[in-house]
Parts: structure tokens; sequence; C-alpha cells
């Protein structure tokens, strides 16, 4: 599933191809994704103008200048792509979205885990699947106090913590094995026991990661993209995630990287750099 890198990477690149363009065709074909589409949600979005684009978490918001927001969630192997007009349909192009100076925009999406929804402009913070959302890990609000005390008291491994997306919006898998790496805490540390300078360590490696992972496009494992179809290339970059067995990255463990299964995803770790 994209996480917070992957999905602000295509905020960016849809935004200079959606941003001031108005949509002359909306194509759904196929009645629903996870969850069925909002009743009529071709016709509002034909000839509505895009505005700003912007992030909640893993989610997508597009304004539009109907005083409404369109909400995506890219799923397990959703992807979005702006092309060129005559760019050949692929099977699962789900939602076609063309615009006014040619530009068209597909929701591909395979395994039929992604979403659409509409909402009105100003009720982002209300809605179901936003409401609940901890505060941004690259924004101010998030920090070594604010982490130390979401996590006082928690009896629940560290990285079950940092998935839980009402204590920290838009983290993942892969981001949260390599920002505990680059902290030096176990996946398997008691989240209760990050306080003061061990959460202020991991909170600016949180950030430390997302920004490179950013920069590089995001990581591209299997399905995920950038919004013009190019690969994301962080996953070069990847100290510890996916590595069980390979050398730690300066670190003379015989061991190696090591993997374990937590609450059913794989947690990638040095046992001797993370404690």
């Amino acid at each position: 599933m994209p996480e917070l890198p992957e999905v602000e990477t295509i905020r960016r690149g849809l935004s200079l191809k959606m941003s001031g363009r108005t949509i002359v065709r909306a194509e759904l074909r196929r009645p629903d994704l996870r969850r069925p589409f909002p009743p009529m949600l071709d016709r509002r979005l034909k000839g509505a103008r895009v505005g700003a684009l912007g992030r909640r978490g893993k989610y997508l918001l597009i304004e539009l200048d109907d005083d409404g927001t369109l909400l995506l969630h890219l799923g397990m192997s959703g992807r979005i792509v702006a092309g060129d007009a005559d760019a050949a349909d692929a099977k699962h192009d789900h939602v076609v979205l063309a615009l006014d100076d040619g530009t068209v925009v597909r929701f591909n999406d395979p395994r039929r885990f992604g979403l659409m929804d509409y909402m009105r402009r100003g009720e982002e913070a209300k809605h179901p699947l936003l409401a609940e959302m901890g505060p941004e890990p690259l924004g101010g609000a998030f920090d070594g106090r604010y982490l130390a005390a979401k996590l006082a008291g928690r009896l629940t491994p560290i990285k079950a913590a940092l998935l839980d997306q009402r204590i920290v919006a838009g983290l993942g898998n892969i981001y949260v094995c390599e920002a505990l790496y680059r902290a030096g805490l176990s996946p398997r540390r008691l989240a209760g026991t990050i306080a003061a300078m061990r959460a202020g360590r991991l909170a600016a490696a949180i950030k430390a990661v997302l920004n490179e992972a950013i920069e590089a496009g995001g990581s591209s494992l299997r399905d995920y993209v950038q919004a013009d179809g190019e690969l994301g290339y962080f996953q070069h970059r990847w100290a510890v995630y996916g590595k069980e067995g390979e050398p730690c990255p300066g670190c003379t463990c015989a061991e190696g990287v090591r993997r374990i299964v937590q609450s059913g995803r794989s947690s990638f770790f040095c046992a001797k750099k993370q404690r």
C-alpha cells in the first residue's frame, strides 16, 4: 500500500497536471471500488474546475469549484497516472478523467481496494475516514514531546503504535521499519518506554526518512508509480526493510538484518543496533 511519501509524490505530480484545469469528461467504468461511488459522481465531476490538491495521511484531497472535495485512497494496488489522451486504456482503469488541455487522468486499481468519495468543502475533518487521524508527521504539531505523551502507558510494541493512524497519520510498514532503525529502537520495545530523549530521536528519524523518501519519489515495491508513470527510487536506500539476512549498514553483527512478524506484518531490524 502506498504510504505518505508515495501519496505526497503523487499529489505533487497531479497538482502540476490538474490544478486550474476543467474536467470535460468523467467516466466511471464500474459502480464501485472498495465501496460504492457516491451517487451521480460522474455528473458532479464533469465540468468541474480543479483547485488545490491536498493530502491527509495516505488520502488525496482534490478541491473542486462547486465547493466540493474529492477524496481518494489508492488501497493496496491503486495507481493514478496523468498522461496523454492517446495512451491506451489498461484493463483496470476504473476511473478516467479527461481535462480541457488533453490530459487524461486514470485511476487504475487491479484489486479494487482503493476508494473515491465526495464531500462538501470544509467538512474534511468530519469525514469518517479522516476524523480520528493523528497529526501529520511532517507538521509542527508532531515532535518528541507530542510522541512521548501519546505513547505514555501504552503496552503495545512501538511498531504497532506508530502504525496506528490515530497517533500519527500516514506511516506504514516500510517507513516505520526504517525510522526505528535510524532511531536505534527495536520494533519489539514497548511503546510506553519511549519517552523524552528516545521520543525526540524517533520523531526526528521519522521526519528525516519521510523527507528523503519524498525527495526520491517514494518507494516502488510492486504497483506504485508516480503521477507521470515513473518509478520511485527510495527502495534503493532502504537500510533494513526487505533485507532479511543481509549485512546491517555500518554494523558488525554476525546475524545481519532480522525479520519477525508482528500483527501479521514483517518487521525488519538489527538486534544489535536497535534496543
